[in-house]
């Protein structure tokens, strides 16, 4: 048979597992104990008759240990759900603990309390947001700088060796002899041929271009001075079949016609080009004002009138 006193003896000053001593006192590791602190009567070993509550995922059971159980190890705790309400979760308590030991139901009732607590301050805490602080092995941060400081320094080096023999190309230092890396090679002809394109691209931009900023005329323009260039035609073509001896006539009558057609076309081309707009007309007189000096005075008589 059971009894309470001798294991309690046996526990208490020979040897026990779950005892725990600290300077503040003596605690117990039994998840069952309903207290946390090792005496005689929060000891689930030591009692036959044992009551708890114990936490399963958020949910809170009522467990019970009787002396008829104690032959089966297996079906030694007897278990029963509790509600989240807390004053259900009491009358619960207090229906299946109706005839046991007062101090072990107030005990039991404590536990439950202290663990809704507890959940509600765990419920608040996680809805507000907290910073996670994370430990990183200094092994991991040694290794880490050391691998980074190598991985500087040779490409410090390498880019320094890339550098002088580039120079040393250019230089022809080896001449047709050399023996390069295929990739570093054609990354160097990449290098020079976009710097090539660069600057040709920088000298096609910096070439001056002159365009002719008239190219675009009216055909109105054109109509205006039509008659004008067709009867300096005809004046050329008859200067052609001239002879020699009509050229020499007075210089009177020369000037004379000379400065009447002059007046005419200074006039007519005046009115012309008043109507048009202001920006044409040193267009038109650039064109109009073309002097023919070789010409007999009685043909352009003829051709004015």
């Amino acid at each position: 048979m059971q009894h309470d006193e001798v294991i309690w003896q046996v526990i208490r000053h020979n040897h026990c597992s779950f005892m725990a001593k600290i300077e503040t006192g003596i605690f117990c590791r039994n998840p069952y104990n309903v207290t946390g602190i090792c005496n005689q009567s929060s000891c689930p070993l030591a009692n036959s008759r044992y009551a708890t509550i114990r936490d399963h995922d958020g949910v809170f059971y009522l467990y019970m240990k009787t002396i008829e159980r104690a032959h089966m190890p297996n079906k030694l705790w007897e278990r029963v759900k509790l509600p989240r309400n807390y004053e259900k979760a009491l009358e619960i308590i207090d229906k299946h603990l109706m005839y046991w030991p007062k101090l072990l139901v107030h005990k039991t009732k404590q536990r439950l309390t202290k663990m809704t607590q507890m959940r509600i301050r765990m419920r608040k805490l996680a809805l507000k947001t907290r910073e996670k602080i994370m430990t990183t092995p200094r092994k991991e941060k040694k290794r880490e700088a050391r691998r980074e400081e190598k991985a500087e320094k040779a490409a410090v080096l390498h880019r320094s060796i890339e550098n002088e023999l580039l120079e040393r190309l250019k230089k022809g230092v080896y001449g047709d002899i050399y023996n390069y890396p295929v990739d570093e090679y054609n990354k160097i002809l990449d290098k020079e041929v976009g710097k090539e394109a660069v600057s040709e691209e920088d000298e096609e931009e910096a070439e001056i271009e002159y365009v002719e900023g008239y190219e675009e005329l009216e055909e109105e323009d054109i109509e205006d001075f039509g008659g004008l260039t067709m009867r300096e035609d005809n004046m050329d073509g008859n200067n052609v079949g001239m002879d020699d001896d009509d050229e020499d006539d007075d210089d009177e009558d020369d000037d004379e016609g000379i400065i009447a057609v002059e007046h005419k076309r200074r006039k007519v081309s005046a009115g012309k080009l008043g109507k048009e707009e202001p920006g044409a007309k040193s267009k038109k007189k650039a064109k109009v004002l073309v002097e023919v000096e070789h010409e007999d005075a009685n043909e352009r008589q003829t051709a004015v009138f």
